[in-house]
């Protein structure tokens, strides 16, 4: 889509509330209703958090024996197959958080984009926490790409890629309009490192962000018993939008969906004649172009 087109969307976040479950079914009613929330709201994209299949972990195993993060690329399948069949239905784009997925012997934690035509688009994480490395062997994505759609141009960038301006000064060169930020924290610190640096990467790189995180526990499963989050919608900070960059957010670690309409054009006309023009402004001289 061309710069200067009047063009509007309408995104829901979900904060999606981890708890133990007995059943994928469990799990994908669950899933069904986030999705007919925002349908209701006439949504047409709807991005969940990270990790939100690791609440599979939790259904108890025939032998006992508890489930690892190396049992979750079992899950695969259904969760193609549910997000799939959801997006067909409703005809929205579900960014289906992230999901931990087996390639060549190794675990990727990728994002997911699932279309309204029953594709099925990846970006496996760039940036891997300490934790991630250590507890669960996850390797890092080796490639970013940006995706589009018939709204728009977007990028998912999970976590704690958005603490790395460069990979955002990618996708933006790439065209991406409105990243879409799935993200899992487990305490203030965490929630507020990603959600102060979603909000520079708006201002950097003049873009919208629309986050979310995951809330409430498992207490069966290693490493997600804590959850800190609050989904926003973020802008640039400048005129045409509210002054503190925020068009809507959630309930801090609230069960809850929220909505919000992006205005593309506005996007355009602040890169052209905004109070400050950072995309444009770029001393290229003295630091990379990522494009």
């Amino acid at each position: 889509m061309k710069e200067g087109c009047v063009k509007r969307l309408r995104v829901s976040a979900v904060q999606y509330h981890l708890h133990t479950i007995d059943s994928f079914q469990q799990f994908a009613d669950q899933v069904t209703h986030y999705v007919k929330t925002a349908q209701e709201f006439e949504a047409e994209f709807v991005l969940f958090p990270e990790f939100i299949t690791t609440q599979l972990l939790s259904i108890p195993g025939d032998s006992g024996k508890s489930a690892t993060i190396d049992d979750l690329p079992n899950y695969t399948e259904p969760y193609y197959e549910l997000f799939t069949s959801l997006a067909k239905q409703t005809g929205m784009y579900l960014i289906g958080g992230t999901h931990v997925i087996r390639k060549n012997g190794k675990l990727y934690n990728a994002a997911h984009l699932f279309t309204p035509d029953g594709q099925i688009h990846q970006q496996a994480k760039l940036h891997i926490t300490p934790t991630e490395v250590k507890e669960w062997g996850i390797a890092p994505g080796e490639s970013v790409g940006v995706f589009e759609t018939e709204k728009g141009t977007i990028a998912l960038l999970t976590c704690y890629d958005i603490e790395f301006p460069e990979i955002v000064r990618i996708v933006r060169a790439k065209g991406a309009d409105v990243i879409f930020c799935p993200s899992c924290t487990d305490d203030r610190h965490g929630f507020h490192r990603v959600r102060y640096c979603c909000h520079a990467r708006a201002v950097e790189n003049q873009v919208y962000v629309v986050t979310t995180g995951t809330v409430g526990s498992l207490p069966t499963v290693d490493f997600m018993r804590a959850n800190f989050g609050q989904a926003a919608v973020i802008t640039p900070n400048d005129i045409p939008f509210p002054p503190r960059g925020i068009l809507v957010e959630g309930e801090i670690n609230n069960d809850m969906v929220v909505t919000a309409d992006l205005d593309l054009s506005l996007l355009y006309k602040v890169r052209e004649k905004g109070a400050v023009t950072t995309w444009r402004d770029r001393r290229t001289d003295l630091y990379p172009d990522w494009k």
